[in-house]
C-alpha cells in the first residue's frame, strides 16, 4: 500500500531553492533513510511529507486517513519540572495508563514510567520521544536524526528498536540520519539528497554510487564504514543510481 507519493516537488525558502524536482514514495511497512550533507534539504523534505510546508511546485499525495508519528532530533524540557515519563506521554490530554504502558513497552523502556524526564539518559529520553510518537498507532513514523548525541552503541540499540517497532506494528519508517554505518543495514531504501535526489536504492547500491561518495567520501572518517565484498548480481532498473555498477561493491557490515 502506498502511503506517500511525492512527484516533481520543488521548495523555495526565501531566496534559497531547498529542494528541486524531488520524487519519493513510501510504502506500508518499509524503512526509508534520507542521507545528505548539512543544508541538503533533509528537514525540508520531512516537513513537506508531514504537511508543514507547501511545495512551490509538484505534488505531495498522502493516503486517506494517514496517521503520522514524529520523533524530533531533540526536545528541551525544563529540568525543574516534576514531570515523569508517564505524565509526559499524557500531555496535553490524559491518556489511559494501559496506553502509556504499551507505548513505553513498544519503545523498549517499559520500566521507566515513574522516572523523572530530567533524570533519563540520552538514550532513554529518545525512547520516550519514540513512545510518544507511537501513542496513536501511526501508519508512518518520521524520525529526524533521532540519535543525535548518542554514542554508537546507543545509536545501534535505538535503530534495533526501530526495526522491532516496524516488525510488531507494521508502521513505515522515514528517517533522516548521518549514521549510515548503523542505519543502512536496517533500511529497505536509501535516498541520497543534496537539494535534489542524487541517487537512491538499496543500501548496497547507494554505498557504491559515485554521487554518494562525492558527498561523503569513503572509509571510516566519513559517514560510512565499509568492507570489500565481491560478487555478481543484477540490479533492478528502478533501484539504480544514474551510473553503471561494477560487480565489485563496498557493502556494509558490522565486522
Amino acid at each position: 500500500m502506498r502511503l506517500v507519493t511525492i512527484k516533481d516537488m520543488s521548495v523555495t525558502l526565501g531566496a534559497h531553492v531547498a529542494l528541486s524536482h524531488v520524487d519519493l514514495t513510501i510504502d506500508k511497512g518499509e524503512i526509508v533513510t534520507i542521507v545528505g550533507p548539512n543544508g541538503s534539504g533533509k528537514s525540508t523534505l520531512l516537513r513537506s511529507v508531514i504537511g508543514a510546508i507547501t511545495p512551490d511546485s509538484g505534488t505531495v499525495l498522502r493516503a486517506a486517513g494517514l496517521k503520522i508519528g514524529y520523533v524530533p532530533q531533540s526536545l528541551a524540557i525544563d529540568p525543574t519540572l516534576p514531570l515523569s515519563a508517564g505524565r509526559f506521554l499524557s500531555l496535553p490530554n490524559r491518556r489511559p495508563a494501559e496506553a502509556v504502558a504499551k507505548a513505553l513497552r513498544q519503545a523498549g523502556v517499559e520500566d521507566i514510567a515513574d522516572r523523572p524526564m530530567a533524570g533519563l539518559s540520552g538514550g532513554q529520553f529518545q525512547r520516550v520521544l519514540l513512545a510518544r510518537a507511537l501513542m496513536d498507532s501511526p501508519d508512518l513514523l518520521i524520525l529526524d536524526e533521532p540519535t543525535t548525541g548518542l554514542d554508537q552503541p546507543g545509536s545501534a540499540d535505538f535503530y534495533t528498536q526501530i526495526e522491532e517497532v516496524r516488525r510488531t506494528t507494521g508502521a513505515a519508517v522515514l528517517m533522516v540520519s548521518h549514521e549510515l554505518h548503523v542505519v543502512m543495514s536496517a533500511s529497505d531504501r536509501v535516498v541520497c539528497l543534496n537539494g535534489h535526489v542524487c541517487c537512491h536504492g538499496t543500501p548496497e547500491i547507494v554505498a557504491s554510487a559515485p554521487e554518494y561518495r562525492a558527498l561523503f567520501g569513503t572509509g571510516t572518517h566519513g559517514a560510512l564504514a565499509l568492507y570489500r565484498h565481491e560478487h555478481d548480481h543484477h540490479h533492478h532498473e528502478d533501484e539504480a543510481c544514474d551510473h553503471d555498477h561494477p560487480h565489485t561493491h563496498d557493502h556494509l557490515g558490522n565486522h
